[in-house]
């Protein structure tokens, strides 16, 4: 298959939940610079080796912002996906102006800062587990467990009730989502999303906290130097949008990829020591992970000896970069104490994801708390009835039904 050849339809459809689209293995032998239709109609490339995601992700000359002129059209609506609004134009997203933020936002997501909450989260990962007993089974895991924990941690480290969760669940849902809702829904959905997140700013700045959104408050009127209203108001809508969505949806695949094949949840019984380098090859091993990475190319750059010229909208696959046979050995395999894991699943460089300690943390104490709360757990369906969110920007599963 050469890049001239033919078109690819993208996203690709794979044929059960969990497992890889066929055509990853091919484009990256043969392929690795592919171009493909987007939902929008548009064209753009797709990375799908190692090296190359790695490479255009660190690049600080592309940028995430889908909104010059030429650029891709994610999705086929006036906006044309969540990368093109004028809210993600917001957050600086290159130079000092992110450094800036990236300083004063990080600070409050280091892993010794998410270590003392570890504590807090398998007592509440620990009550949710027992409510989810107390129902009977089968029970959803996914409902029960991966989207309510992120949530109750995000809410909390922000100040914002976890009792207004299904309001963050419908808004995060819109705004994530590629196909699922038209403009007039996803321009709904963000206008009560900013005016609450407004109310609540508004809120801490007269009433500080023991939150991160006070203390950022906080700082910027000592500093000077802080963040802007806009700017904390899109930091507030942005962290509580990240910090439950992705994880609510990779609690559920880590579970359900453990137990799939339950040989593997076996040994984590055996061995609870693998708990970190079991999530990590999760993360890995996750062929789930949602759209990729845009990348628009401000200037002309060569990506595998393929000339791509300024304009060019490239699409990283995380995902497939992580089943490189290249850099890890029996990729295709789940190996639960593969170490070292230099996986791509939050991204490289400046724009990796800032709340990485948080996902971790949340995901080795889930994995910890079941272990040993419900070490009998297997899924209730057959791996191949599990089914993909569709149109999400992060891949989830609809449901994890479990039985323990």
């Amino acid at each position: 298959m050469s890049q001239n050849e033919q078109v690819l339809s993208y996203p690709m459809p794979s044929e059960a939940a969990l497992e890889p689209p066929a055509e990853w293995a091919e484009l990256r032998r043969q392929c690795p610079v592919a171009r493909i239709t987007l939902p929008s109609g548009d064209e753009a490339k797709l990375l799908t080796r190692y090296e190359d995601v790695k490479q255009v992700l660190a690049d600080p000359r592309f940028t995430r912002l889908l909104n010059a002129p030429d650029a891709a059209r994610l999705s086929d609506n006036e906006s044309g996906g969540v990368f093109n609004t004028e809210m993600a134009q917001i957050i600086p997203d290159s130079g000092e102006g992110h450094q800036r933020w990236r300083r004063l936002v990080g600070k409050y997501f280091t892993a010794k800062r998410m270590a003392a909450l570890r504590p807090v989260m398998a007592e509440i990962a620990e009550r949710l587990i027992d409510d989810m007993v107390k129902r009977g089974g089968p029970g959803d895991l996914k409902a029960s467990l991966g989207f309510p924990l992120p949530v109750y941690m995000i809410c909390d480290l922000l100040g914002v009730p976890a009792a207004d969760r299904d309001r963050f669940a419908h808004w995060s849902d819109a705004l994530l989502n590629l196909t699922r809702y038209s403009q007039a829904e996803m321009d709904a959905a963000q206008a009560e999303f900013v005016q609450y997140m407004s109310d609540h700013v508004t809120a801490k700045r007269e009433r500080p906290g023991d939150d991160l959104l006070s203390a950022l408050i906080k700082e910027s009127a000592a500093e000077g130097q802080g963040l802007t209203d806009v700017e904390l108001l899109v930091t507030g809508m942005a962290l509580l949008v990240a910090g439950h969505e992705t994880t609510a949806n990779m609690i559920g695949k880590m579970v359900s990829m453990l137990l799939v094949d339950r040989t593997r949840w076996e040994r984590l019984l055996a061995d609870p020591s693998l708990v970190r380098s079991a999530v990590e090859e999760s993360l890995r091993f996750d062929a789930n992970s949602g759209f990729g990475l845009p990348r628009y190319l401000k200037e002309e750059t060569e990506v595998d000896g393929t000339v791509l010229p300024r304009g060019t909208t490239v699409i990283c696959s995380m995902a497939a970069a992580n089943r490189d046979e290249s850099v890890f050995d029996g990729a295709g395999d789940m190996d639960l104490s593969r170490t070292p894991n230099p996986h791509l699943a939050f991204g490289s460089g400046a724009h990796s994801c800032l709340g990485q300690s948080l996902a971790r943390t949340e995901l080795q104490v889930v994995l910890e708390v079941l272990l040993r709360k419900l070490p009998s757990l297997r899924l209730a369906v057959p791996a191949e009835e599990l089914q993909r969110v569709d149109g999400l920007v992060v891949g989830g599963l609809r449901e994890v039904p479990v039985h323990w």
